[in-house]
């Protein structure tokens, strides 16, 4: 056992107060894990749209005060009880997606999904499985945590069927990118799309979720994969990852779909990605899908409010149109080996890391990194 196991631990932490503002460094109290739970040091964060989001107020489910932070490497600190399936010292990556893998629960059972429901209403209240709250500021006053991660912090704690054990020699600095962005956009392609070899692909919006669904249909073996971005700047990164084509909308006359799937196509493409969160851009991504099979996925996040919409006769003529959380991911069984394919060399992602901070304190540097323009993923090392 660890000298801090059933003490609290002081540490520093990037409170969110209130939206739209800056985060501020804060020396809060983490109390121990109770049972089921899991107490981990956090070794590096990494930043990503959900938490700038959040901070901005378009989260519904947001709630302030709270710890952002949902893409992390960590070690455990110390386990509550009960908790069996990692022990002090073990290095995890923190899901947002849980998997409590019960034989009662038909979503774990299910090979359809990865949407286990065993503690979503708590973690959408901002508090952990029995509701209360494990983070306290320095007057004693209680710390919201955020979807089941708040990473922001030197120490967190987490369900214990939040936690995916890795293999201890992987850089965690690293393979916390598997926490929610790439494994995402990796996923959509081969757990909710199944794209097939030989595809033709359309991936709009090329942040590091669309480059990594381009990724992703690269090593699915699509055959055009087309990127599509208002900064053409970005389309030299998704060429380097298998993006046959570049098209940037503004450069085209009337709609984008109409010139994927009429000019660059003859009925359009077998699958579309929205990796933007623009309800506009997610009605293009299903009309340029191909007549009689197409199928679009959306993956961005829209703004709490913003509705979806189409004709009918888009999807009377064949087209699907769907989402994915997570790309699908059952979080403890396939994170480890997604990290394992990582570690082979077979999944390489150095490259979505274009920032690197240290200390959690550099955090607000890093959202001005992100909000730059030409940052995929900030690293911040704790």
């Amino acid at each position: 056992m660890s000298d801090t196991a059933g003490k609290p631990i002081q540490c520093k932490a990037m409170v969110a107060r209130a939206p739209k503002q800056p985060l501020t460094e804060e020396t809060i109290t983490v109390d121990p894990p109770k049972a089921g739970e899991v107490r981990v040091k956090v070794i590096a964060n990494a930043l990503c749209h959900t938490d700038v989001y959040t901070l901005d107020g378009q989260d519904p489910e947001g709630l302030f005060p709270c710890i952002l932070g949902h893409e992390a490497g960590c070690i455990v600190e110390s386990v509550g009880e009960g908790v069996t399936s990692v022990a002090v010292g073990d290095h995890v990556i923190p899901c947002y997606t849980p998997q409590c893998c019960e034989t009662s629960c038909i979503f774990c059972q299910s090979p359809k999904t990865n949407l286990c429901p065993k503690i979503r209403s708590t973690q959408g209240n901002g508090v952990m499985p029995d509701g209360t709250k494990r983070f306290h500021d320095k007057d004693g006053n209680d710390i919201y945590h955020f979807m089941g991660c708040s990473t922001m912090s030197e120490y967190t704690v987490l369900a214990e069927i939040s936690c995916a054990k890795i293999v201890p020699d992987a850089p965690l600095d690293k393979v916390c990118l598997f926490g929610c962005g790439v494994a995402t956009g990796l996923g959509a392609v081969w757990n909710t799309c199944k794209v097939e070899v030989n595809s033709t692909v359309a991936v709009f919006g090329l942040g590091a979720v669309g480059l990594a669904v381009i990724q992703g249909a690269k090593v699915a073996g699509a055959s055009k994969i087309i990127a599509v971005d208002v900064n053409p700047a970005k389309f030299e990164g998704a060429k380097k990852l298998g993006a046959t084509d570049c098209v940037n909308p503004k450069d085209v006359e009337g709609p984008v779909q109409k010139h994927i799937a009429g000019t660059m196509t003859p009925w359009g493409v077998d699958y579309s990605f929205d990796c933007t969160g623009n309800v506009e851009v997610m009605r293009a991504a299903l009309e340029c899908s191909h007549r009689g099979w197409g199928t679009s996925c959306v993956i961005g996040v829209a703004a709490s409010g913003h509705e979806i919409s189409t004709r009918p006769f888009q999807l009377v003529t064949g087209r699907t149109w769907k989402g994915t959380a997570f790309g699908g991911f059952k979080s403890r069984t396939d994170v480890p080996v997604l990290v394992d394919r990582f570690m082979k060399g077979d999944l390489p992602i150095d490259h979505f890391i274009t920032h690197t901070f240290d200390g959690v304190d550099k955090t607000n540097d890093a959202i001005d990194a992100l909000h730059a323009g030409d940052c995929l993923r900030a690293v911040i090392k704790y």
